[in-house]
């Protein structure tokens, strides 16, 4: 398990009952249902991740509009050097990617996490095929 600030923990609850609307299009129809288990809003280190798959060491942060100012982008820089520090791989997705092409974003996720995971758990994975069909047709809906 990770070290994390138990001062975050109260802000994650809160974070968890108010996703933003690409948070909770991702999780209710992707990460929930992902054959390899999926956190939302977890407290790693001084941070909290906006997703966290433990198994394959992976946190996922999505980034809107605030994150490309200058000011925000260094901070995001310094956020994911601490991470990585901490051996784990992080991906950051925009929002419109979310919007624009939510299978590929879906792919992509099952993609980084199977690469991830470590070689004994990446050979008993179960196949991710049922959560990318259900975001699929979840996103022609």
């Amino acid at each position: 398990m990770k070290n994390y600030n138990k001062e975050n923990i109260p802000l994650a609850k809160v974070l968890r009952k108010n996703m933003t609307p690409w948070e909770r299009k991702l999780w209710y129809d992707f990460l929930r249902h992902y054959p390899v288990r999926f956190q939302r809003q977890k407290a790693i280190g001084n941070y909290i991740v906006d997703f966290y798959c433990a198994k394959a060491r992976l946190a996922i942060e999505l980034d809107g509009g605030g994150h490309y100012t200058a000011e925000q982008a260094r901070k995001d820089e310094l956020r994911t050097i601490d991470l990585v520090s901490m051996e784990l791989t992080v991906v950051r997705i925009c929002n419109s990617d979310i919007d624009r092409n939510f299978r590929g974003v879906c792919e992509y996720i099952d993609r980084v996490t199977k690469n991830s995971l470590p070689q004994s758990a990446a050979l008993t994975a179960p196949s991710s095929e049922g959560a990318l069909d259900a975001a699929a047709s979840k996103q022609q809906t």
